[in-house]
């Protein structure tokens, strides 16, 4: 019953670390952050973007409702410009899990132990993606925050890579403006 246990845990673990959006922000500490309340995409920033146009879609459709939320207002003249790229690579993880128990009595071998010892070792490859996400102020031509979310890619189909895509934004978005950080 316990291993039973042990194994629902380790799997559980083991998903929600594919499924951990890691997010790190940097920022001009000179910037009046509370000025930038309008915004409009930079299209030739966004075009040498690394992904598909479908993909580039829904990545603008998730920015643009994300700062909408935040009160944020998208205009023909902006105080902002807002961009993004994206990177990703294969990884590969190697778990190894030795877990050391047997049943019998006493020290040394014993005829009734079962399974002394279990070494289960694990590989998993994924794609692990990242979104870089640039606010530039339009006035000075100059980059003033950049939110950067980093995690595991899933693309079993067109609503889970949406659903993905939706989560890394929103998680990223969070952070804007400066002093919005995650604690």
């Amino acid at each position: 019953m316990k291993y039973s246990k042990l194994i629902i845990v380790v799997f559980a673990l083991v998903l929600s670390s594919c499924s951990a959006i890691k997010v790190t922000t940097d920022y001009d500490t000179q910037v009046d952050f509370s000025r930038l309340k309008t915004f409009a995409f930079y299209k030739p920033g966004i075009d040498k973007a690394d992904i598909s146009d479908l993909d580039k879609k829904r990545v603008l459709r998730a920015i643009e409702r994300e700062l909408l939320a935040q009160g944020f207002t998208k205009s023909e003249n902006p105080a902002m410009l807002v961009s993004f790229f994206t990177k990703s690579r294969e990884r590969v993880n190697v778990n190894q899990n030795n877990m050391g128990f047997g049943w019998g009595w006493g020290w040394g071998w014993n005829p009734w132990m079962m399974n002394g010892m279990n070494n289960n070792i694990n590989v998993s490859q994924f794609t692990e993606g990242t979104l870089f996400i640039d606010f530039i102020d339009k006035e000075k031509k100059e980059l003033v925050w950049q939110g950067i979310g980093t995690g595991a890619l899933k693309i079993e189909n067109r609503e889970k890579k949406e659903e993905r895509i939706n989560l890394f934004v929103k998680e990223i978005i969070s952070r804007f403006p400066p002093g919005n950080e995650k604690k």
